[in-house]
């Protein structure tokens, strides 16, 4: 048996490979691929270059970059995180022929699994599997979002995602995909107003689709608008909190700025070139602002034991189930054969083809 695997060759080219499939040992499953979705943020910086890992090391222990070997060298094999399968054959009691569920085992049309090194995540039978791509990590890494925001009020003491949106103004900078479904969870989980600014009018027209208002940043000064909409007392105007869900340094900049004073953004955003146009000394400094970087690989510290990534998985389900006919006909605006993966991936990086999530099937 072969698996089709879509490889990273070098910048600029991919390619569709085969690759013989792993046998079936004790405790492991094997899984058919149903859908595979594209995260056009990281995936596409191995196709540009652009990630940190092809030229430098990650030492884990230091928590640094280190200049040395590449931690990901090309070919890049393993390429998204964004899977769904059906169990095709099992030698283990934790998963059961049949069952479907996501996983992020990267592009490929299937894949030999360990159940005590990687998560399977089963999905409900009421949920359309296609949406199941956001259930293992990428609907995690929004709720992963909602859950900084609320340590960053309650500390340890979090009972639910929207103890830090409840009853609050929040802005979202950036309508991709993960832009549209934090904001989502924040519509979800009881905010006051949820607001997302992004200078693309597509997109922005896909969150006002789902129910979500949104602003141009490149009409008049959105942070103006907001501010004077979202008044708090005297001197004391602005969102409660942004998320930051775009990698570019004007959104960094654009996001403090719609804060009220000591105000806190949580960044999702990945900056591939870093942040540079970012002022710290005008309103981080003058509102007294907090920045709080909220990526998946790890929760706010003493949360741990109680949110996982299972309960994040158990709320991503949650959210789905509620907006999913809207996140299907609006967020999800390419299925396309495995066959196209190469050409679609390398138009998507050089910016030929907008998509905002684009999902393969074999």
């Amino acid at each position: 048996m072969r698996d089709r695997v879509v490889v990273v060759e070098g910048p600029g080219r991919v390619a569709l490979v085969e690759r013989e499939a792993a046998p079936v040992r004790p405790g492991t499953f094997r899984v058919e691929t149903l859908f595979s979705g594209v995260s056009a943020g990281t995936e596409l910086t191995y196709v540009k270059g652009t990630n940190p890992y092809l030229t430098v090391t990650w030492d884990a222990d230091l928590g640094l970059f280190r200049p040395g070997v590449a931690g990901t060298p090309y070919p890049v094999e393993r390429l998204g995180y964004m899977q769904v399968g059906r169990v095709v054959e099992s030698a283990t009691p934790a998963v059961a022929v049949g069952a479907v569920g996501a996983m992020t085992y990267g592009h490929r049309t299937g894949w030999v699994a360990d159940p005590l090194a990687e998560r399977f995540v089963p999905l409900p039978d009421d949920l359309d599997p296609l949406l199941g791509v956001y259930a293992a990590h990428m609907g995690p890494i929004c709720a992963n979002g909602l859950l900084h925001a609320a340590a960053d009020l309650h500390g340890t003491d979090v009972r639910s995602l929207g103890d830090g949106v409840r009853g609050r103004r929040v802005a979202v900078v950036g309508a991709g995909v993960v832009g549209l479904l934090t904001a989502l969870f924040a519509r979800r989980h009881g905010a006051a107003s949820v607001v997302v600014l992004d200078p693309t009018a597509p997109r922005r027209r896909v969150a006002e689709a789902l129910g979500l208002q949104t602003l141009d940043p490149d009409a008049d000064d959105p942070a103006v608008a907001l501010k004077t909409r979202w008044a708090h007392q005297a001197g004391d105007r602005g969102a409660d909190v942004v998320f930051q869900c775009r990698g570019r340094d004007w959104a960094l900049h654009l996001a403090l700025r719609l804060l009220r004073p000591q105000g806190t953004v949580i960044d999702l955003a990945f900056y591939q070139s870093g942040a540079a146009a970012v002022r710290l000394g005008e309103e981080f400094h003058h509102n007294g602002l907090s920045l709080r970087c909220a990526q998946i690989g790890r929760v706010p510290r003493g949360l741990a034991p109680t949110w996982d990534r299972e309960r994040l998985s158990a709320e991503t389900i949650d959210l789905l189930r509620a907006y999913g006919d809207g996140i299907r006909a609006h967020l999800v605006s390419a299925v396309v054969p495995f066959d196209e993966a190469p050409a679609l991936l390398t138009d998507l990086a050089r910016r030929r083809r907008p998509e905002l999530q684009v999902v393969f099937t074999p």
